[in-house]
């Protein structure tokens, strides 16, 4: 057999995923912690069972742009639109809230200017992934909470997207030219919009109509469709996140809707598991001694602050005081935002690998803690108690 074959990997993963999960299921842990866990173990950094894990972490970002399919074809566009004026103020002041209290505490532990903002910069997001992932479908997307959630996190994609650009450009050189491809990028995005809703009326309704009776068609009709605008986005400077959920919501209107999304499922969940796996894996366990207090009190002023803030700015523009700290400790987490930017920029030799590791280890502390709040407390798919447990 051999060790380096994706099947052999692909083995390795799932066979652990399904032990691990057993383990957390009857020890009673949310089941994200459980992949996060399998590749610190098995991992570079672990027992180095699997090494080589570039093809795995973009194998396993597919899931996240089904989850954001999945999402867009849970919401409606005008709803979308109201909730997106709302959050514009919340998304804003909060990202200049958290890059002032992450760039002071970063300062305070002897990091330079550069990469006390850097390292601000990332803690200003909150992750789609385990937001959305732990929102039940059915309860909750339809609701104004979903709606709220979804648009905040779309806004902080757009700002992690700004983010990633001026890192890149800083990298190159290009610094003087950064207007102009930030003005184009976000020019695209109503494009892009456009441009689906045109597709989508005048090619795929029809042929869905046409020849709904062929499931495996529409299976795959959909799939081509959310990956397609994928990359349609990505090449036009946005992500491919904001291109799949652009995706689902240009059909969300169609009555197939709801038969794609619950054929998708498994398959987004498929992907999810190697995401949150090569999450885990790339993580360098031995360095973790250089960083552990200030990841320690990062992680900790993230779970803290977030949903004091977030309950606050949400009260400022007349939401509920209960749905304000459920959202808040929903989003209480740093984002897989955080962790792409660690990567980019100590691959640009912006920030050292120390201050890197200080992102990426504060980012998993604060998942796995923020999951644990939200599956103790609030409902979810994968809640631990029966009442709490909503798909």
């Amino acid at each position: 057999m051999d060790a380096n074959s994706i099947t052999f990997s692909f083995f390795l993963i799932f066979s652990g995923a399904a032990l691990f999960a057993s383990v957390a299921l009857y020890t009673r842990q949310p089941l994200i912690i459980a992949y996060v866990a399998l590749g610190a173990c098995i991992g570079p950094y672990g027992l180095a069972m699997v090494e080589d894990l570039n093809l795995l972490s973009e194998i396993g970002h597919v899931g996240i742009i089904f989850l954001l399919f999945l999402v867009g074809l849970d919401m409606q566009p005008q709803a979308l639109w109201a909730t997106l004026r709302k959050s514009t103020v919340v998304a804003l002041l909060s990202s200049l809230i958290f890059l002032a209290i992450g760039s002071g505490l970063a300062r305070i532990f002897g990091y330079g200017i550069t990469e006390a903002l850097i390292i601000g910069a990332a803690i200003m997001f909150s992750s789609t992934i385990i937001g959305i992932k732990l929102l039940p479908t059915t309860v909750l997307h339809h609701r104004h909470i979903g709606e709220l959630m979804i648009g905040l996190l779309l806004l902080q994609d757009l700002l992690a997207i700004i983010v990633l650009m001026l890192l890149m450009a800083a990298a190159d050189g290009h610094v003087e030219s950064m207007g102009l491809d930030l003005a184009l990028s976000l020019l695209s995005l109503p494009l892009i919009a456009a441009a689906a809703w045109l597709v989508v009326r005048f090619a795929l309704l029809p042929l869905i109509t046409r020849f709904d009776r062929f499931h495996e068609y529409i299976f795959l009709l959909a799939i081509g469709w959310c990956l397609g605008l994928a990359e349609a986005a990505q090449l036009l400077g946005l992500s491919a996140e904001i291109g799949a959920f652009i995706a689902g919501i240009s059909i969300a209107t169609s009555p197939i809707s709801q038969y794609i999304a619950v054929n998708l499922k498994p398959l987004r969940d498929f992907f999810l598991i190697l995401f949150f796996f090569s999450v885990g894996a790339r993580f360098n366990l031995g360095m973790l001694h250089q960083v552990l207090l200030p990841a320690l009190l990062l992680a900790a002023m993230v779970l803290v602050l977030k949903p004091v803030v977030y309950r606050f700015l949400l009260k400022g523009v007349s939401e509920k005081r209960s749905l304000a700290w459920g959202l808040g400790f929903r989003l209480g987490q740093a984002s897989e935002f955080s962790l792409l930017i660690a990567y980019v920029a100590v691959g640009s030799a912006v920030i050292s690998e120390q201050a890197s590791l200080l992102i990426q280890a504060s980012t998993l502390i604060t998942f796995i803690v923020s999951s644990y709040i939200v599956v103790l407390n609030y409902p979810s798919p994968i809640a631990i108690s029966d009442h709490l447990r909503r798909d």
